[in-house]
């Protein structure tokens, strides 16, 4: 699988960009804040539906413009799909597959599968359970599309329920508990219901991936403790056991409807949801040792990365060679990791890097370089490409007309 074609309309610093790639690795070496990361943040994007650095989609959006707009052409085993999104600063977002509209965004998925590291990966296994969350939806997104369906469904219900909870006990003070109760338990019913499915696909992605992150974990820290993972819900162990694939859906949807009624008055007394999905968390461990919090700061270096490469290998046993991404990666490893990553991506179909400076990318990943610039004359800044490097070692610069940047600009988010 590759990428062959990228084309950008107003995606944060590019006002108008487009890029002919093909089945090699191509490195975009720019400074800090020329935009490099912009592009690989597109095309993770077309591959899950969301950005690796930011919550929502406003962001992404050119200061000035409504909407942004990306397109990718995807070639897969002689296969060929083109995805349009129109990204939008507020409201909806559309999606198009080969020109033809999708009634929902969430069909694209699956059409382009990645892997992206990045610096922000040490939050993995440093940060709050919101991050390794997002790490196994991503996964889910990729290789089940439909689970992600119910992931936006479950997020819906979610918020409604919640609003519901903040405004319950004032209501029930009032004497209006009969219409609190019943509207809680059609919420319920159906938060129970999408959670399942959620909880489900979360479980099925964590059994296929925890093999392959310990032996990941063991190639790039051999002499360290081993590494582990586990899922962990908020239901409790009921929900755990189901790790080992014994649990139905009916079997999860059914503990966590038990759990929403027992803790039906802690929720109504703190106005929040304290059971479900969005509660759970994967568990990394080294050892005997939870990593967070024991781990020093190469294990969390390694065990991010087990975890990227342990998702690289999840999505080449589902047949597919996903497209990976490397977002500066490089200037956060010491030189014995530099190689471990540069060694396993070397059977990459296309490897896609960026690098503030060149001499941080190990001397074996070679391939063509793409030059990223800013233009600041009378405006804000932009980027632009300035040079583009063969194989062969011959220089193209490229004006502006070339790179399609003669477009007027607003203000720009930068790398």
């Amino acid at each position: 699988m590759f990428v062959r074609d990228l084309t950008l309309r107003d995606y944060r610093s590019w006002p108008s960009a487009e890029f002919t790639l093909a089945p090699e690795t191509t490195i975009f070496v720019g400074r800090n804040g020329f935009g490099k990361t912009n592009l690989l943040e597109s095309l993770f994007y077309v591959a899950t539906l969301r950005s690796h650095r930011v919550s929502t989609d406003a962001p992404l959006v050119r200061s000035g413009a409504d909407v942004a707009k990306v397109s990718a052409t995807v070639e897969n085993d002689g296969r060929e799909l083109t995805v349009d999104l129109a990204i939008a600063a507020s409201g909806a977002n559309k999606a198009a597959i080969n020109t033809r509209p999708v009634r929902r965004t969430r069909e694209v998925l699956g059409i382009l599968r990645a892997v992206l590291f990045a610096p922000e990966d040490l939050a993995l296994v440093r940060g709050d359970p919101s991050e390794r969350r997002r790490f196994v939806d991503e996964l889910v997104a990729q290789t089940r599309p439909m689970a992600a369906g119910a992931k936006a469904d479950y997020d819906r219900v979610l918020r409604q329920r919640s609003a519901l909870l903040k405004t319950a006990g004032a209501a029930m003070r009032r004497g209006e508990t009969d219409s609190v109760i019943n509207t809680l338990d059609v919420w319920d019913s159906q938060l129970a219901d999408f959670g399942a499915q959620v909880t489900a696909a979360r479980l099925a992605i964590v059994r296929q991936l925890a093999p392959l992150v310990s032996v990941a974990y063991a190639s790039i820290a051999p002499h360290s403790r081993p590494a582990t993972i586990a899922y962990r819900s908020a239901a409790g162990p009921d929900v755990d056991a189901a790790e080992g694939g014994d649990a139905s859906i009916d079997d999860i949807r059914g503990v966590l409807a038990a759990r929403l009624v027992e803790l039906r008055d802690k929720e109504i007394d703190r106005g929040v949801s304290l059971v479900g999905p969005h509660r759970d968390d994967l568990e990394l461990v080294l050892g005997d040792e939870p990593a967070k919090g024991f781990a020093s700061h190469g294990e969390s270096w390694s065990f991010a990365l087990s975890l990227r490469l342990a998702s690289v290998d999840l999505l080449r046993a589902d047949g597919v060679d996903p497209v990976i991404m490397l977002d500066d990666v490089f200037a956060e490893l010491d030189v014995r990791r530099r190689e471990k990553l540069a060694a396993f991506t070397e059977g990459a179909e296309q490897l896609l890097v960026t690098a503030a400076v060149a001499d941080d990318i190990p001397a074996r990943v070679g391939g063509r370089r793409i030059s990223i610039g800013v233009a600041e004359d009378d405006g804000p800044r932009r980027s632009l490409v300035v040079g583009d490097e063969a194989l062969d070692g011959v220089s193209t610069p490229l004006d502006q007309r070339e790179s399609g940047l003669d477009q007027p600009m607003g203000d720009e988010s930068d790398d």
